[in-house]
């Protein structure tokens, strides 16, 4: 495997830094990170940083991908929709976790070139390009819904796309920086829970 001495490397350190289960661990460790940033930039694939992919957008750190995909709580089969493709990286990272995964991109350019390298890697994602703010309605209830930008305030369409027991996960705060925030639908109620402090791109919108 290519690159397999740094995916092990980045594995170890995920595990230091608390990230105790094995089953996203595991998917972590058959996707390859590295394809989806550029190939001057696929030996820092590994490290613990963030990566440009373009439009002002980034691949986020191993950890946050390992953090959110751990907070999901994920089976096999769940339907989830994730709120901002990106480079495609945690969108295969979730498929690997056997869910069913819908993925939303607000800019056309970067949904096209994630849903080619995801397809290259045997990944076949219904992606779209739109507004998350709006979920996709057509697919819904989900089971657990991932928004991979901040945003100041959760958007109200995305906890209705929620089935009863699902979870929302979204970074709310300001620009410079967000708490990483958990929303459990209990039937008439939503549970809210605020956890570690990160720093994301803003979530765009029309």
């Amino acid at each position: 495997m290519v690159f397999e001495k740094q995916i092990k490397v980045m594995l170890e350190r995920l595990k230091q830094m608390g990230i105790e289960d094995t089953q996203v661990l595991d998917a972590m460790f058959k996707v390859p990170r590295h394809k989806f940033v550029s190939e001057a930039l696929s030996f820092q694939a590994f490290d613990e940083k963030a990566l440009p992919i373009g439009h002002g957008q980034t691949i986020s750190h191993p950890f946050t991908v390992a953090r959110m995909s751990e907070l999901l709580n994920i089976k096999s089969g769940d339907k989830v929709l994730e709120i901002g493709t990106g480079s495609g990286y945690q969108t295969a990272v979730l498929s690997e976790l056997k869910a069913q995964v819908w993925s939303i991109e607000f800019k056309k350019s970067l949904a096209s070139k994630a849903k080619k390298i995801l397809a290259d890697l045997g990944y076949h994602i219904a992606i779209k390009t739109g507004d998350g703010r709006f979920g996709w309605k057509a697919y819904a209830p989900y089971d657990a819904i991932i928004v991979t930008a901040g945003a100041e305030i959760v958007p109200e369409e995305l906890l209705k796309q929620l089935k009863a027991g699902g979870r929302l996960i979204i970074p709310i705060g300001s620009k410079e920086k967000q708490k990483l925030t958990v929303y459990t639908k209990k039937n008439r109620t939503i549970e809210k829970h605020e956890l570690d402090e990160f720093q994301f791109v803003p979530l765009l919108s029309k």
